[in-house]
């Protein structure tokens, strides 16, 4: 499970960072849940998985960058990019290379902390952060004393923030990304359905037996659909060949990580109801068997382990937000 676990992590990163790269949140914010509840699954990390895994954590802290509703720590006051933050100290020190682009995305992300929070008209908690940010080193005087100046000014639009912009953090994220992804180009999952589809010829002849119903102008929903369509028969396909090999694929665990990898649900809501993206735009009133299912998690992991209850609960066309903010609602209301 350790062995198959691993691969599907390396898999689920690979998505985040395609995902992240291309702009595309809907299957991006499916991924997060696939390689949170991996992580959480994890009872210490391997370490030849540690960049993977603060990477994970960093691009889904960075995807909620600008949403201060949303916490990832324990401590309120703790941003999603002060969060991010703290896992990028941790990438740096899995690498030695890359020394300054390491320096321009620290730099950015600890101005974009202030930034967002001015942005929101906290000027109190921009100034707040502002302690917790910098040590005492010299090195970090010049930028410090220029943030404390700004936070002052009480200008989300002064010069500087406007220079070291979130566009511009996320241009430099999207170049980390680049360099990681050639540096794992060996990913198991990723080599071995290349394989499968160039031996088999997947990607022309089973497509087209696949009947998809689709309007022949969105070019957009089609390749979604040809990609849930491939994923499903080449996963399905080499998880038959490992299960004859030397993995037991039958472990509920192992098991659970493969239907959220082959977007079983995703792809059935697809043919009954069109695009998932769509769904998830439009607001769902939380149902009492949900409300249960929620409960019951929460009963078995424990307040904030969201990503395991997700998968476990069998919810539909929910994200681990919107199980967190359920259960503040029903906390307020009980």
């Amino acid at each position: 499970e350790a062995v198959a676990a691993g691969w599907m992590l390396e898999f689920a990163c690979c998505c985040l960072c395609r995902h992240f790269a291309e702009g595309c949140a809907a299957e991006f914010r499916r991924w997060s849940g696939v390689a949170q509840a991996l992580i959480n699954s994890l009872s210490e990390i391997p370490r030849h998985q540690k960049k993977t895994v603060y990477l994970c954590q960093l691009l889904i802290r960075i995807a909620k960058g600008k949403n201060l509703q949303c916490h990832f720590e324990n401590d309120q006051r703790i941003s999603p990019l002060e969060s991010a933050l703290s896992f990028w100290t941790l990438l740096e020190r899995e690498e030695i290379k890359l020394e300054k682009l390491h320096e321009d995305i620290r730099r950015l992300i600890q101005i974009q902390i202030v930034a967002v929070y001015m942005e929101n008209g906290y000027f109190k908690e921009a100034a707040e952060v502002l302690e917790r940010l910098f040590s005492d080193l010299e090195s970090d005087k010049p930028l410090r004393v220029k943030l404390a100046t700004v936070v002052k000014s009480k200008d989300p639009y002064v010069p500087l923030l406007q220079s070291f912009s979130y566009d511009l953090l996320i241009s430099k994220i999207k170049s980390y990304i680049e360099i990681f992804m050639k540096e794992n180009e060996t990913n198991f999952l990723i080599q071995a359905a290349t394989k499968q589809v160039e031996s088999k010829g997947l990607g022309a002849t089973t497509l087209q037996n696949k009947t998809v119903n689709v309007n022949e102008n969105d070019k957009r929903d089609l390749e979604t659909k040809r990609r849930f369509v491939l994923r499903i028969i080449v996963l399905r396909d080499i998880l038959g060949q490992m299960q004859n090999c030397f993995l037991n694929v039958d472990s509920s665990l192992v098991w659970m990580y493969i239907n959220c990898v082959l977007g079983l649900d995703s792809l059935q809501n697809m043919e009954k109801h069109g695009d998932t993206s769509a769904l998830g735009r439009r607001r769902q009133r939380w149902t009492y068997k949900e409300d249960l299912k929620l409960k019951s998690g929460i009963k078995e992991f424990g307040v904030g382990n969201w990503a395991k209850i997700l998968v476990h609960g069998d919810f539909n066309n929910r994200t681990s937000v919107m199980l967190k903010d359920r259960w503040r609602t029903l906390c307020r209301t009980t």
